[in-house]
């Protein structure tokens, strides 16, 4: 992990198109702002983590139903 320090005002760069800017720091806080393109997705961890989590879930629920539905698809005789 790279650990650097910023004062208010500064920035850091991440590759050519990424700027991360130190907007506040109050007590245990630091509030960040971000220029990035929009194609890059920026969320909190604890977002990302659900969103990874409803993805897994969905992506489960879309494997079984596959199952399901291939027992009734035209040429899978599985009476053999």
């Amino acid at each position: 992990m790279l650990t650097l320090t910023r004062s208010v005002g500064e920035s850091i760069r991440i590759g050519e198109d990424i700027e991360v800017y130190v907007v506040e720091v109050r007590g245990g806080t630091v509030r960040l702002g971000f220029k990035a393109p929009r194609e890059v997705t920026i969320h909190r961890e604890e977002v990302y983590k659900q969103i990874a989590e409803a993805n897994a879930l969905a992506a489960e629920v879309a494997a079984d139903a596959m199952a399901a539905l291939a027992a009734f698809a035209p040429g899978t005789d599985r009476s053999a």
